[in-house]
């Protein structure tokens, strides 16, 4: 199959990070990345990373809060709130009685509701989606799972995608404005191999990044895949686990690329979907 976006359109944004997991920009068009001792990078759209601090550990998941609050999923601390001074401190350890085995991404909807995975061990299906209320108050919404992972979001907040990596599977739950959430619905089979992270564009495509395929897959409305990228080489998307959109028309796909010290780019000619920070 040949892939939508030839591997030659993608580009070196940034270097020098060590071991991306996770990205994500604030609203002011800066990315932030993690990195595998803990520390976290400011970019700014010169792609010269700055090291704002190091937490130790490694950081995971990264996503801001409606008012542009950086949160941090880090498995030997839990999720941790790091504001721009690099002064963090632990959000959760905990959600409920659940105490967090390894905290592994998280999202916002609009109301500030702060969705979360808690991937539990490998193949001990004891992972869960968890949910923070906008006091901090947290509780287990849905599993067990296997490895659960990457989140996405619907732009009407109607649907809530999930990655489950060991079963090379998207979940899709629907979300009712009373704040419950319904039973877990097979999105996407067969997506690679080790699906990590999600987004999605502005015409609802869901966009899958594979660790162990180097690749990532196009998921239109009607659940059909498509090849989107992928790279024999694992040059360009090196174990890619994670991607945001941005640029000057956010029009351009950014990796993270967990295998290398890089972040990647490539116009895609598709407009991505605005995160709750950058409405």
């Amino acid at each position: 199959m040949t892939p939508e976006v030839p591997i030659e359109s993608f580009e070196i944004f940034a270097t020098r990070i060590d071991h991306p997991e996770c990205i994500a920009f604030d609203r002011h068009g800066d990315l932030w990345s993690g990195g595998e001792a803990g520390q976290i990078y400011r970019i700014p759209p010169d792609g010269d990373p700055q090291l704002i601090t190091n937490m130790g550990g490694f950081c995971a998941g990264l996503a801001f809060s409606p008012v542009d609050e950086l949160f941090v999923c880090n498995p030997a601390l839990g999720v941790v709130k790091v504001p721009s001074n690099g002064n963090f401190s632990v959000f959760a350890s905990h959600a409920g009685s659940h105490k967090l085995v390894c905290p592994n991404y998280g999202l916002f909807d609009s109301a500030g509701n702060y969705y979360v995975t808690d991937s539990g061990q490998w193949k001990k299906n004891n992972g869960y989606l968890l949910r923070f209320a906008p006091d901090g108050k947290g509780e287990i919404v849905a599993g067990p799972f296997g490895y659960t992972n990457g989140l996405a979001l619907s732009a009407d907040e109607r649907f809530l995608f999930m990655v489950e990596s060991n079963t090379d599977s998207v979940f899709r739950f629907e979300l009712s404005a009373s704040g419950s959430i319904g039973a877990p619905e097979l999105y996407a089979a067969s997506c690679g191999r080790f699906p990590d992270g999600l987004t999605l564009d502005a015409e609802d495509n869901l966009y899958v990044c594979c660790y162990a395929s180097d690749e990532i897959w196009r998921i239109d409305a009607k659940r059909a895949k498509t090849l989107f990228a992928w790279d024999r080489w694992a040059i360009l998307l090196g174990s890619p686990t994670n991607m945001a959109f941005g640029g000057k028309d956010f029009d351009e796909l950014y990796v993270a690329n967990l295998a290398r010290t890089t972040i990647t780019r490539a116009r895609v000619r598709r407009k991505g979907q605005p995160l709750v920070n950058q409405r």
